[in-house]
């Protein structure tokens, strides 16, 4: 199974202790992102070392095995599929999530409510991966 993660479920795996990191160090499934979300971490990096109470050299090392654990797709890639994503969502923001899913045939992994309003792609939330792991159907 390939698993988009949003940027939000990407930040918040720079909490080592946070749920979403278990998750996401014990699924076996293969994790995937937009490119451009690796800039995201810049842009918001001051948020993410307050919120993840890591320091600046913790925070490259968690970044670094993040990043490695995690398939990045160009735009390129998956361009043509973002016509379709932008008219299915009322968040345009979002559509690289959905043209990526598109693209790889896969699901998504995000807690904003608005990705699950379309209906092209599964969209999970934290709690419902937690759901399926418990019954072993992940």
């Amino acid at each position: 199974m390939k698993l988009i993660l949003d940027n939000n479920i990407l930040f918040s795996l720079m909490k080592p202790d946070s749920v979403n990191s278990y998750l996401f160090s014990i699924l076996k499934v293969e994790f995937c992102a937009p490119e451009y979300i690796k800039s995201e971490f810049e842009k918001y990096k001051s948020d993410c070392l307050f919120k993840s109470q890591l320091s600046e050299h913790e925070f490259k090392i968690r970044q670094k095995e993040v990043e490695d654990k995690t398939k990045f797709f160009r735009l390129s890639e998956y361009k043509s599929f973002l016509k379709k994503a932008i008219d299915s969502l009322s968040d345009p923001d979002d559509s690289p999530y959905i043209a990526l899913a598109l693209f790889i045939n896969s699901v998504i992994w995000s807690n904003d409510t608005h990705l699950k309003q379309q209906s092209l792609i599964k969209v999970f939330t934290t709690a419902e991966l937690v759901e399926k792991l418990l019954k072993n159907e992940i």
